[in-house]
């Protein structure tokens, strides 16, 4: 079971490889297209809407058809948008491309954790979880300081174009590795109210408190991580693009490494409620330290200077990048939710708010940036972290 799980969370790498690679690229992607970053984040959000729009269908579908099936289509759907990608002229056709990858995309994470709840009990679904997570996370590594180089040797549009090459490697595995596994032999022939099940799962009351959580949760991180923490860097804090890219990867690893800690230790205390709302709590807190010490900020201020050095930002961001890792109960939370058989909607149900929270801030982020900087940015999703692990506090229920 651990060989097809493996494979099928390298989709989810080259998800987030695909995701994040603006962070390092969208000062040249946007000379390039003549518009602003601003404009490159807005564009991005294309990717976001694309990707939450495909849930339901993919959480339905999954339920019907086999995961080989599914993620067979997603990778090529894949591979055929990072080659648009390399190729395009201007920003429509930028746009155009993201939302091709996002619904591409849209599946690489409800695949291998629906197969790992097919395949696996409840009790150890959460620490599966966890290592699909931790694995598809590495993606970010790649995107960081090796893209960086990538960009500043060949250009971005190398960059944008070599998820194909891994789309088409992953696809060739997984024919040879992932044997059908379908949820039953029965299926409706009605679509229609298996979406109205997925909507009704998320809306349920076992699981309004996640999908809150999980609207803020994943569009604060990939904010951070996607685009805003390495324009901080820049900008901010004088760095490179590699320099920024390297100081990305301390957050990486704690998105790699942290998410099976936390599983194991949810696993042993069982105390998922608590460890999420803490968890995002300090998230939010640790981004609105970072902007306080910069430009004068309080923490700059007790300090007697202006500007803390890079390592103050590098280190925090690390620290974000730890305690937001806590995200993979979200799923254990919805899995734990329904019977197996409605595993798939249930999972399509959370990574609808995930990535929903994700395309919505992420266009809220631009005219926020417009309007007070980069620092406002950061401002401003440490706030929304913090206020939706307070709303999901206040709406939890007992497991």
């Amino acid at each position: 079971m651990a060989f097809p799980l493996i494979v099928l969370a390298l989709g989810h790498t080259i998800s987030n490889m695909v995701r994040t690679l603006p962070a390092v690229s969208s000062d040249v992607v946007a000379s390039d297209l003549a518009v602003s970053t601003g404009d490159i984040a807005a564009m991005t959000g294309f990717y976001h809407l694309a990707f939450a729009a495909g849930q339901i269908p993919i959480g339905v579908a999954l339920d019907r058809y086999s995961v080989k099936s599914v993620v067979s289509v997603l990778l090529s759907i894949v591979a055929l948008g990072s080659v648009l990608s390399a190729l395009v002229q201007g920003p429509a056709g930028f746009a155009i491309t993201q939302a091709l990858l996002g619904i591409g995309c849209c599946g690489m994470l409800l695949c291998p954790l629906t197969y790992a709840a097919r395949t696996t009990e409840p009790a150890q679904f959460a620490l599966w979880s966890a290592v699909v997570l931790a694995v598809g996370n590495s993606g970010m590594v790649l995107s960081a300081s090796p893209m960086a180089w990538v960009i500043e040797h060949f250009g971005w549009r190398l960059a944008f174009g070599l998820p194909a090459l891994l789309s088409i490697t992953v696809l060739t595995t997984v024919q040879l590795a992932i044997k059908p596994l379908r949820p039953s032999t029965e299926r409706p022939a009605d679509i229609w109210p298996e979406i109205k099940q997925v909507i009704a799962i998320g809306l349920s009351p076992a699981l309004r408190g996640v999908v809150i959580l999980a609207f803020v949760s994943f569009a604060v991180m990939i904010g951070v991580r996607g685009l805003w923490g390495g324009a901080w860097l820049m900008d901010a804090k004088g760095l490179s693009r590699i320099e920024a890219g390297t100081a990305l990867l301390g957050l990486t690893l704690m998105l790699i490494v942290m998410p099976m800690v936390v599983g194991l230790i949810a696993r042993r205390f069982n105390r998922p409620y608590g460890m999420l709302t803490i968890g995002h709590v300090l998230a939010g807190s640790a981004l609105l330290l970072l902007t306080a010490g910069a430009n004068g900020g309080f923490v700059a201020w007790l300090f007697g200077v202006a500007d803390l050095p890079a390592l103050y930002d590098v280190v925090l961001i690390a620290v974000f990048g730890a305690l937001i890792s806590v995200q993979p109960l979200l799923f254990s939370l919805g899995r734990a939710a329904v019977s197996t058989q409605h595993a798939g909607k249930a999972l399509a149900a959370v990574n609808l708010a995930f990535f929903a929270g994700a395309a919505v801030l992420q266009a809220l982020s631009a005219p926020v940036n417009t309007g007070f900087g980069l620092s406002g940015v950061l401002v401003f999703l440490g706030l929304v972290c913090v206020l939706g692990a307070l709303a999901f506090w206040a709406l939890r229920r007992p497991v």
